[in-house]
């Protein structure tokens, strides 16, 4: 005899594998794009100086998304910040 399968209601919608977004797009990636670039064209021995009142998240929460961006691409970046500004320099 073979076995039945009965269907149970799905829990979550679905959709074609090949319209899954790829890549991850967090939060912070506007943020952390434009400090990477900026870092690309700053002298040695300079700091970006980032407001903290332009950031949408903490500062907590940028220099994490940054300390991620950086390790992945093999960089080496230093960070600060005081009451109203991280600073961000190319080690």
């Amino acid at each position: 005899m073979g076995t039945s399968s009965r269907k149970y209601p799905m829990n979550f919608k679905t959709m074609s594998v090949p319209d899954v977004p790829q890549g991850r797009n967090g939060k912070h990636k506007q943020i952390v794009s434009k400090i990477l670039a900026d870092l690309d064209q700053v002298q040695q021995g300079m700091a970006l100086k980032v407001p903290l009142a332009d950031l949408i998240e903490s500062k907590e929460k940028v220099r994490s998304a940054l300390n991620r961006a950086t390790r992945k691409a093999g960089r080496k970046v230093a960070t600060a910040t005081d009451d109203n500004f991280l600073y961000v320099w190319n080690q």
